[in-house]
C-alpha cells in the first residue's frame, strides 16, 4: 500500500523483522508472521501495551527499543484499525487492513492509548485541545472532552472517548493519568469514580454514561 510515496506497511515491517518460518504459539493461537492463507494475502500479528506502544505480537522483548516508532506508519496503521468482525483469529479483537495485508491486533486493554495533551490547529484557523495517541505525535489525535474523563477506582485506570471504529473507549497512559488524577474531585467517596475534573481552571461535572454504554 503506497501512502505519500512510501510503502507504509510491508516496507516498515520488513525493515523491522524478517519473516518468521517458525510457528508462534500464544494463548492457544498458532500463526506464522507473514503467513499466506490465500494467494497474495499476508497476515501479521501485533500487540499494543498499556503505554500505547505497538509491537509484533511474538516479540520476546517488548520495550521502547523493539516497538514501532515510524510516525507515518503508526498514523496509517491506526487509521485503518477497526474491530475484527471476521471469522479469523478472534483472539485478536482488532484488525488493520493494509492493501492485501491483514494485521491482527490484540492489546493489554484498549488499542487507543492517549499519551499527551496537544493543541490542534484546525483548517478554519481555530485551535482545539486534543489528546494525542499511540506515539504518532500530532498525526493521531482525538478531541479532548474533559467532562468525559472517567477513572475506575478498582484499577486506577483512566479512560476517555476514542474513535468509533475501535470501540469508542480509549485508555489514558499511566503518566498522563497520574497528572489528571491531581484534578479529580470525589464527591461520592474515593471508592467510586470521581464526580468532577478541573482542566485549565474550569471544573467539569463528569458524565460516565458513555463509558457504561460501550464498555
Amino acid at each position: 500500500m503506497l501512502v505519500n510515496g512510501t510503502r507504509t506497511c510491508t516496507k516498515t515491517l520488513l525493515q523491522t523483522v524478517a519473516r518468521s518460518v517458525v510457528a508462534c504459539h500464544t494463548r492457544n493461537v498458532t500463526y506464522v508472521q507473514g503467513q499466506e492463507p490465500e494467494p497474495k494475502v499476508r497476515e501479521y500479528f501485533y500487540y499494543i501495551d498499556h503505554q500505547g506502544m505497538l509491537f509484533l505480537d511474538d516479540s520476546k522483548m517488548k520495550n521502547f527499543t523493539s516497538c514501532f516508532k515510524e510516525k507515518k506508519f503508526l498514523q496509517f496503521f491506526f487509521n485503518q484499525l477497526k474491530l475484527n468482525n471476521t471469522d479469523r483469529y478472534k483472539e485478536f479483537p482488532y484488525l488493520s487492513i493494509c492493501g492485501k495485508e491483514r494485521n491482527f491486533v490484540r492489546c493489554d486493554d484498549f488499542p487507543v492509548v492517549f499519551t499527551n495533551v496537544i493543541s490542534k490547529n484546525l483548517k478554519d484557523g481555530s485551535v482545539e485541545t486534543h489528546l494525542a495517541y499511540n506515539h504518532a505525535g500530532d498525526l493521531l489525535s482525538h478531541k479532548f472532552e474533559p467532562n468525559k474523563i472517567i477513572m475506575i477506582p478498582d484499577t486506577g485506570r483512566v479512560y476517555h472517548p476514542a474513535p468509533e471504529r475501535t470501540g469508542f473507549i480509549g485508555l489514558v497512559r499511566s503518566k498522563l493519568a497520574i497528572e489528571f488524577s491531581k484534578y479529580f474531585t470525589f464527591n461520592n467517596g474515593e471508592s467510586n469514580p470521581p464526580t468532577h475534573f478541573t482542566f485549565n481552571d474550569v471544573t467539569y461535572e463528569l458524565d460516565n454514561a458513555w463509558y457504561l454504554k460501550h464498555k
